[in-house]
């Protein structure tokens, strides 16, 4: 059993991550962007890839509903890495000092696998985990307190030494409810505050 470990969401609290990012360089008015990812391209209808559902049956079902849109449509399979562009302002480095210090790392993330494996090999931080949960593979989502259960049993955590980072306060919540503390990210300056006062980081 793992008496003490630290579990990162990956969007929002790793790397950053917008549609936008993707679909603001090809679409270049900004109100139809807007139109665009409220009522096509939606972060709730791209859920329903990190809940498990294929791109094979979701891409070709809203081509019909958008026909006109259907080249944008591709472009978010294609190319959805351009939709993370960057790391979180001094999220990784912390994820380097608790490795150096020997906390064990986890992940928990609400991501389609099919994303994911075209996603991970791009990133070296992920080689310092030693397990990462990816929704979309295991048909589980957060704030299901499953997905938390699952990351316990799989992976031996002792869950009063754990703690949980994420931007959702109800995916912490999750957490929470089967005995994970949890941290709501707002930057890496506050959680490196609260990683030193739980004593992961040297105060």
């Amino acid at each position: 059993m793992i008496r003490q470990s630290v579990i990162f969401d990956v969007g929002r609290v790793l790397f950053d991550w917008d549609l936008r990012y993707l679909f603001a360089k090809l679409i270049p008015d900004p109100h139809e962007l807007e139109w665009f990812v409220t009522h096509v391209v939606t972060p709730e209808w791209h859920f329903q890839h990190d809940a498990g559902r294929p791109l094979a049956e979701m891409v070709p079902e809203l081509q019909a509903a958008f026909p006109d849109h259907a080249l944008l449509i591709d472009a978010y399979a294609a190319r959805f890495n351009e939709t993370i562009p960057a790391p979180m302002p001094g999220s990784l480095e912390l994820v380097e000092r608790l490795d150096a210090a020997g906390v064990p790392l986890f992940a928990i993330t609400n991501f389609g696998h099919e994303f994911w494996e075209g996603f991970r090999p791009t990133q070296p931080v992920f080689d310092r985990f030693q397990g990462i949960i990816v929704s979309g593979a295991e048909k589980l989502t957060k704030p299901d307190p499953a997905i938390y259960r699952l990351a316990i049993e799989r992976f031996g955590i002792e869950p009063a030494g754990a703690l949980f980072i994420d931007d959702v306060p109800a995916n912490v919540a999750g957490a929470e409810s089967v005995g994970i503390a949890g941290h709501v990210f707002a930057g890496a300056a506050a959680l490196e505050q609260e990683l030193r006062a739980r004593g992961y980081l040297p105060g």
